[in-house]
């Protein structure tokens, strides 16, 4: 770890005091190298930013909780020797030396992650009431590659500290590497070490499922291939909105089954609100009794038979498409949430591995163009609080995909933090500012009595 600190830059609410860089305690086998899945591939110009927020219930010293989470870092990397690699081209058997076009790996050198320490004005509990989507972003920081790529650290980390109480963890890191789900147990992995001194789910480094030889499924009726034959043909701009356009509103769904009135057997709670989101936005977007086109995000890891602890992108994007006119205004609703069910239900093992087995011989990254993608992380709960310290109380967790693959706009549905109402979910949507002032009024999601938690539609400049 290099002990120089020194002032970064000060803006705002947030002044940044260093960055380190923080390496393993246990020496990792230099030259070793770790290959990327097709799944990883086709991530590789997006990224994820993650922050998780913490009440103290004692007071601190001002650097005491960043020394001990810079200490516990340090142990949990010895665990992730992917992550302090470094990225490099080379060719080797499994490549044609004329192949200009050589696919990423990760070279392990022991090189380590970047951790940036900094500070913020106030308590956290007062961040949290004023946060917007900008400040938010500057407790994650984010390098993107630049001309020398096996210098660059493909994850960030940052901890921040707040004045008068309250704690900050922010992760970024290259989509190439990890999806979300990676990120968020990563954080877990790191908490889990930093509390009880031990690693309760540590990563599993495998392949994918080897290819089917004996396969004679038609491709064709894949809906899921066919559509990423489509997206990694796009080369335009995701969007005609800008990064500078969006804003993101955080919502506290109280138990949407209960509300949608939606009691039947396999109805889940992210069906219930994919469909919502995906009638408020349509209606947004100038669409009446039809709907938009929407891409659904989903972890596969349980239907490719995996351990949950799989690291490295494991989540695929369905394309949910429904064009027939609703005549009833209220039916719209209980459509969407069929055709997403219709979508889930048909997503199985064979439907996945098709679209591995065409990615290995297919290059070109995915891109969502203008469609709304909905992603499903309520499975991210869990029965254990995720925990650094005793005194340390998680109350949000925000996420962020930001890249070609987000598309026109965001819906990202995760688990209440606090793991004392299970049926809870929490919703982040980022979308251009005309067309969330336009959803936050919806009187049909406002049927669902969301809380606002982050976001004030009376704004301009979020």
């Amino acid at each position: 770890m290099l002990a120089k600190e020194k002032t970064i830059v000060e803006e705002d609410r947030v002044r940044f005091i260093c960055k380190r860089t923080v390496v393993s305690t246990r020496p990792i086998e230099p030259g070793q190298l770790y290959r990327f899945s097709v799944l990883d591939h086709v991530m590789e110009p997006n990224h994820i930013r993650l922050v998780y927020y913490y009440r103290f219930s004692k007071t601190r010293e001002p650097g005491e909780i960043t020394k001990q989470l810079r200490e516990s870092l340090a142990y949990t990397l010895n665990c992730y020797p992917i992550v302090t690699g470094r990225l490099v081209k080379e060719i080797d058997g499994t490549e044609y030396k004329e192949d200009v076009n050589r696919r990423w790996k990760v070279k392990s050198n022991d090189a380590g992650v970047r951790m940036v320490e900094a500070r913020a004005t106030g308590s956290v509990e007062e961040w949290l009431r004023s946060v917007n989507r900008e400040d938010e972003l500057k407790l994650a920081h984010w390098e993107d590659m630049d001309h020398l790529p096996y210098y660059w650290s493909t994850f960030y980390v940052q901890v921040t500290e707040f004045e008068n109480g309250g704690l900050a963890v922010g992760l970024s890191c290259s989509h190439l590497l990890a999806d979300s789900v990676c990120a968020m147990m990563f954080i877990r992995a790191w908490a889990d070490l930093t509390l009880s001194r031990s690693m309760m789910a540590p990563p599993l480094f495998h392949p994918l499922p080897p290819r089917r030889f004996d396969n004679l499924r038609l491709i064709s009726n894949n809906q899921l291939l066919s559509q990423y034959i489509k997206s990694c043909s796009l080369t335009a701009s995701p969007s005609n909105v800008t990064e500078d356009h969006m804003v993101t509103v955080t919502l506290l769904f109280p138990d949407p089954l209960v509300r949608a009135g939606e009691n039947e057997l396999g109805v889940s709670t992210f069906e219930i609100l994919a469909g919502l989101f995906w009638v408020c936005v349509s209606r947004a977007k100038g669409k009446r009794n039809e709907l938009m086109d929407m891409s659904l995000c989903l972890d596969v890891r349980k239907l490719l038979r995996l351990d949950q602890g799989y690291f490295g992108n494991c989540m695929v994007y369905h394309k949910v498409h429904y064009s027939n006119p609703v005549k009833t205004k209220d039916k719209l609703l209980s459509h969407a949430v069929e055709e997403i069910q219709n979508i889930t239900k048909r997503l199985d093992y064979d439907t996945v591995m098709d679209l591995i087995e065409w990615l290995s011989s297919n290059n070109g990254p995915i891109s969502n163009g203008s469609d709304l993608v909905c992603t499903n992380l309520e499975n991210m709960s869990h029965w254990r609080p995720m925990m650094f310290e005793e005194d340390l109380i998680l109350s949000r967790v925000s996420c962020y995909v930001e890249g070609p693959v987000a598309g026109g706009g965001q819906v990202i549905v995760l688990p209440s933090p606090s793991g004392e109402e299970p049926m809870n979910r929490v919703v982040m949507v980022s979308l251009p500012l005309r067309e969330m002032v336009e959803v936050v009024d919806d009187e049909l999601l406002l049927s669902f009595s969301p809380v606002l938690l982050m976001g004030d539609k009376r704004k301009t400049n979020q």
